[in-house]
Formats: C-alpha cells, structure tokens, sequence
C-alpha cells in the first residue's frame, strides 16, 4: 500500500513540474526579450547623455511628460512594485500589461535626461505585468495566479543582473519579510534562469565585477579559522550598511509623502524634483550622481568600478548618491532603486576600508549587496548574489554583512507592501496578515515611537 500512494504522489509531483515547466516557459521567454530591449535602451541613451551634458536641463520638462503618461494612461500602474507584491498576497484586478511598456520608456526617458535611478523595478514590473498577462489567457485560478506573479519578478531580476539563482530567491524571499515561500521554488527558479538565457542570447553583456582579496578561513589540516581584525570591520560595515539602508528608505517615504501634501498642482512634483537634481549636480560639481553610476567616462568620476578602488570614491559619495537617488523616485521619476543602492553600498563600504585599512575591493563587494540586503529585507538573496558576482570565496563575509544590515535596517524598506512575517527584534510569528512594512511606519509615526509587534 506504501508503495501505491508512494507511486501516484511522485506522479502527481511529476504533473506539476510538467504543469509549472510549460507555463513558465513563455513568461521567460517574453520577459528576457523585453528585458534585453529595456538594457539594450539604457546603454544607448546613458552614452547619449554623456555625449550631451545639457539634456539634464530638460529634466524638469521629462518629468511633466511621465507624470502625464501615468495620469492619462498608467491607472494602477502608478503603484509599480508594490502592486505587484500586493497582487500576490491578495489577487484582485491584477497587473495591468500596460505596466510594461509605460514604465519601460519612462525609465529610459528618466535616464536619457538624467535622473539618478535603477533599472531593478523596470525589470520586475516587466516580468510581473507579462506574467499577469498570460495568467489572465490561461485562465489561472488565484492560487496559481501568485506563483505565476512570482514567476515574473524572477524572470524580471534574474534577467537584468545576470544572476538567475538570486533572481528565484528574491522572488520568494521579498514577498514577506522572514518568510520564504517554497511552492514557487521551482517555477521561479527556471523562470530566473531562461530569462537570463534569452537576455544573453540577444547579445546583452552585464557588468563584470571583481574582488580580488581572498582570504584563507581554513589551514593545511582543514581547521577552521577567521582573521578576527577583519571580521570586526565586516560587522562594522554590515552595521552602517543597514543604517545606509534605513536611512535610504525613510528618506524615500518622507520626500514622497510631504511632496504630495505641499505641492498642490501633482505635476509640479516632478518638475521641482528635476530643478534639486539640476541644483544638486551644479553644487557638488560632478555629474558622478546621475543615472545608474555603474560606471563613467571621466576618470575623476565616482561610479560603482571606482569604488572597488582605493581613493575611488571620497567619504561622503555614498550619501550624494543616495540623496539624489530618494529625489529622482520621490517625486515622480520612474526606474529601480537596486543598482543606486549598489552604488550607495559600494561608495559606503570604500569609505569603510579607507578608514579601517580592510581591502577596499571587498568591503565595497560587502557594501555592494549588503545596503542591498537591508533595504529590500532579503538577505539571502543578497548572500547568493556575492557569490554570483564575486565568486564563492568570500561567502561568510557575504552572509556577515547582509545578515547584519538586514536586521540594522529596521522594520522599513524600500517596498512599503512587504508583510512582517517575523519580527527582527522577537522569534515570535506576526499574527496580522495585513501587516505592511507601511502601515508599520505610519503606525511608529503615530506613536512617535517605535511601533510593537
């Protein structure tokens, strides 16, 4: 009889792989498309504006025309990301396909002009609306229609960044802070990895990334051991980069929330927004802050290379970028906060080492993907995502850094959706579905102290 039941559960597993396989498949292959067009775009106008300096006085104007974009066409497509984490904890209307298209060109529009943003919300509101899309075709019930949303946000990340692996553990591991969900482990898993395939395929090349420390953590006879000098500057930097992440996020909220109070006319909001970043880069002096920031013509500049570099970024650089970073998507400019954040960490970890004599190369790796790790609350994710770029042999200080800044960043994030599955101060279950990192903000807000849970 064991052998019986045994039988059909492998066979009703086998249906499901077979099931999830053949319905992933066109999500990842719709998804890395537009993905590569989406990188293949952002390449083009970066090398525009850094041809042509005086479109970042068109800032301003380029924000009135994504504003009206989403006023008359976007509906709920305004909400971006946190719609779709929204859509998976509780599907309703759905993700509207418009998403795609609108906020594609709106990303490479706050780009060509200037505006320091990402490209990681771009790709999962690409994959999510396709996803959404085909769900509605095939019909899906609501169970499966959360699988195949989660399905879309790792074709969206692994696609973008090369990293397919990170890409399915972040789809399961954003959703609700603490708490992965393992049903979609295997549909997010190849959907990360065929869209990061068909990315490749269309000639898409991402940014190599290089630490060269390596550090011994075991003698001849396999004896475990740690360099205790720098395992202190890790914990240290793992500290500041949660901080860097709570400070990016609150700093967030608040420009979104009292531009919307005090600027009464909406369309002026991103038409100031523009003005400070055009202010800001005049007042600094270097256009080192616009855009993505990976990298940069001028070889005085701060990119995010640089920073894997000793003097390749001064103390302060970090915190430009995130300023100019939280105004750009505060006030109405469209794109994602991850690779800003890359930037932030990797700036942050470089002022780090200069002060702490630790390799610079692998404090700005820790930076990299600890802020990261803070601010999306997916420190797992984050860890993978060393060991993708950077190589394995540094994974325990991966895991240092973005555990410690996962749990410095607070009960905050750059998703205002994200439910608490666990707290970060107890072991105790968050019995409150319904309880967004938002609502815990407005709550601590309230109280003008931090909120219990």
């Amino acid at each position: 009889m064991k052998k019986i039941i045994t039988s059909f559960e492998h066979v009703a597993i086998l249906k499901h792989l077979l099931k999830w396989t053949l319905i992933t498949i066109p999500v990842a292959l719709f998804a890395g498309s537009v993905i590569a067009l989406f990188l293949w775009l952002l390449e083009k106008v970066t090398v525009i504006r850094w041809h042509h300096p005086w479109l970042l006085f068109l800032l301003p104007v380029a924000g009135i025309l994504i504003y009206l974009s989403y006023y008359f066409g976007g509906k709920k497509a305004e909400a971006g990301n946190n719609l779709i984490v929204d859509e998976i904890h509780k599907p309703g209307g759905g993700v509207p396909f418009r998403m795609a298209p609108l906020v594609l060109i709106t990303t490479v529009v706050t780009h060509l002009f200037g505006g320091s943003a990402g490209r990681e919300g771009t790709a999962v509101q690409i994959g999510g609306s396709i996803a959404s899309w085909i769900g509605k075709k095939l019909k899906l019930d609501k169970a499966d229609t959360k699988i195949l949303l989660m399905t879309g946000v790792a074709a969206g990340f692994g696609a973008v960044f090369g990293t397919p692996l990170t890409g399915a553990i972040f789809a399961l591991e954003v959703i609700t802070v603490g708490k992965i969900n393992h049903k979609a482990l295997l549909p997010c898993f190849i959907a990360s990895i065929l869209a990061d395939i068909v990315c490749k395929q269309w000639g898409i090349h991402h940014t190599q990334y290089t630490i060269a420390f390596k550090n011994i953590l075991t003698d001849t006879n396999g004896m475990f051991h740690m360099n205790w000098v720098l395992l202190a500057s890790v914990i240290l930097g793992g500290v500041l980069f949660g901080l860097a992440s709570y400070l990016f996020s609150e700093l967030s909220h608040t420009i979104k929330n009292y531009s919307q109070r005090f600027i009464a006319k909406k369309w002026l909001i991103p038409f100031i927004g523009g003005l400070i970043i055009i202010g800001l880069t005049y007042l600094v002096g270097t256009d080192s802050y616009l855009g993505l920031g990976v990298d940069n013509p001028d070889p005085n500049a701060v990119s995010i290379l640089s920073c894997f570099k000793a003097g390749g970024a001064g103390y302060f650089s970090w915190f430009w970028k995130l300023l100019f970073t939280a105004i750009t998507l505060s006030m109405g400019f469209k794109g994602g906060e991850v690779t800003p954040l890359f930037f932030i960490g990797a700036a942050l970890g470089n002022a780090v080492a200069m002060l702490t004599g630790a390799p610079v190369d692998l404090m700005a790796g820790l930076g990299f993907i600890g802020v990261f790790a803070g601010a999306t609350n997916t420190p797992i994710a984050c860890t993978l995502m060393g060991v993708e770029l950077f190589g394995g042999e540094n994974a325990i200080y991966f895991a240092i850094a973005c555990f410690t800044a996962y749990y410095f960043s607070g009960h905050t994030g750059i998703y205002s959706a994200q439910r608490l599955g666990f707290s970060k101060l107890t072991a105790e279950h968050t019995r409150d579905k319904e309880l967004t990192l938002q609502k815990i903000r407005k709550e601590r807000l309230k109280n003008k102290k931090h909120f219990k849970f």
